[in-house]
């Protein structure tokens, strides 16, 4: 049903497998691997199955230095793998780790790391500068690949998956950047993990992502001036969430699928000057929350041109919200198009020239601008703030009918929940066929 709503294509992330070259200094075994990791061997190939756990210490490459054309980083170590090289763990830690600078890690699997939640055990964990992950693939292992202290580090191009037999609370983060600025990650797709995470890290750029089946498909914290971009997060409990972040972009992206009681499309705990632009917000149980955000009403939430369709409750809010901005964007047949916390409104946030599939208004000038302004007044959310118990009863006939009611004999209305004055009588964009 949510295929014609992917806004990018990715294909399949992993290895290239290629022969090793003839000249190559080649690991075939744990003590060949070891002991060109314990040297100063630059560029190392990997083939076949490896097995151990595997840890290398260089002192990298000083900034300035020129790139080497063979490796395409600043000259760090080099491992590329080779005869569809393989490396499984012993199933008692992390399956490589790595520190320096201009590291470079391509065509490669990863799999069977430790069991240890403590220790995070997983795949591969990089710390230094500019190091640079593709074409890589991770299955079997509790956690993915992090990035800690990881600045101006990639990963593209990679397939995450998950240990199989799992619940969501058991696994780990399919890919974690903790202090990792000016990091990116491209074409990545993930599937079985729990979550992606982007915390305290500045200017991190995530582009071309696919994220299904986790907790968090990605939740940003102390992430200030990040990018979220092209991506789906589809099927997970919560499409984005932000938390105590400022400057963070969200454009051209689908999220969608969040279920439950808990399914959230996209939400924000007290982060400000945050963009969402061209998103589609589709069949959640809440498309989009927030709570104390802005935090500055001077540094404003901006909704620009997205859609919001078939959600459960389009926009929640913690209590009434003051600073956030909604312009252009398209609500379609959602069950409550809003809800607020607290028995208060939503008259705070600026609604101009979004489309609502329930205004029932005029356009007698042919603008596409309404006549008169789109009001929400529903006497249902007064109930079910007296009486919680009531929510569940949200878009049934019997709710429908009390609110059509409290319309027509507006003694029943007792607040306005939410105004939009120049409401557009069109979609902004064209809907799916």
């Amino acid at each position: 049903m949510l295929a014609f709503l992917a806004l990018v294509v990715l294909s399949a992330a992993g290895p290239v497998d290629r022969p090793c070259p003839m000249d190559a200094v080649v690991a075939r075994d744990a003590e060949q691997l070891r002991a060109l990791l314990a040297g100063d061997a630059k560029d190392i190939w990997i083939a076949g199955l490896v097995v151990g756990d595997f840890e290398a210490r260089r002192a990298g490459t000083a900034k300035g230095a020129q790139p080497s054309a063979a490796l395409g980083t600043g000259g760090g170590l080099a491992l590329h793998g080779c005869e569809q090289a393989v490396l499984e763990g012993t199933g008692k830690g992390t399956v490589l780790k790595l520190h320096g600078d201009d590291l470079l890690v391509e065509d490669l699997t990863f799999q069977k790391s430790g069991i240890r939640t403590s220790f995070e055990d997983g795949a591969l964990k990089v710390t230094g500068e500019r190091a640079v992950v593709r074409r890589v693939s991770v299955r079997d292992t509790l956690y993915g690949i992090a990035y800690e202290q990881c600045h101006a580090c990639r990963l593209e191009d990679a397939e995450i998956s998950g240990r199989p037999g799992l619940e969501e609370n058991q696994r780990g983060d399919a890919v974690k950047l903790w202090e990792a600025h000016g990091s990116s990650v491209h074409r990545v797709w993930v599937h079985g993990m729990r979550d992606v995470v982007v915390w305290y890290s500045r200017h991190v750029t995530l582009e071309d992502n696919r994220i299904t089946g986790g907790r968090y498909g990605t939740h940003f914290m102390y992430a200030h001036d990040s990018t979220v971009r092209r991506s789906v997060l589809r099927g997970n409990t919560v499409g984005i969430f932000v938390m105590y972040s400022t400057r963070v972009l969200a454009e051209d992206n689908e999220l969608s699928g969040a279920r439950g009681p808990a399914g959230m499309g996209i939400g924000f705990k007290e982060a400000d000057a945050v963009t969402l632009r061209r998103n589609a917000i589709v069949s959640n149980t809440i498309g989009c929350y927030l709570d104390y955000t802005p935090r500055d009403p001077n540094q404003p939430v901006l909704f620009d041109g997205n859609t919001l369709a078939l959600n459960g409750v389009a926009l929640r809010t913690h209590s009434s919200e003051r600073g956030a901005k909604f312009y252009k964007n398209d609500f379609l047949s959602n069950d409550v198009l809003v809800e607020v916390d607290g028995n208060g409104d939503a008259m705070g946030i600026d609604f101009q020239g979004n489309y609502w599939a329930a205004y029932a208004g005029y356009d007698l000038d042919r603008d596409g601008v309404g006549d008169v302004a789109f009001q929400i007044k529903q006497a249902s959310s007064d109930l079910s703030d007296a009486h919680p118990d009531l929510k569940f009863f949200h878009g049934t006939a019997a709710f429908g009918l009390y609110d059509a009611v409290a319309t027509a004999l507006p003694y029943f209305a007792s607040r306005l929940l939410l105004e939009d004055k120049v409401p557009a009588v069109r979609p902004h964009r064209e809907l799916p066929k």
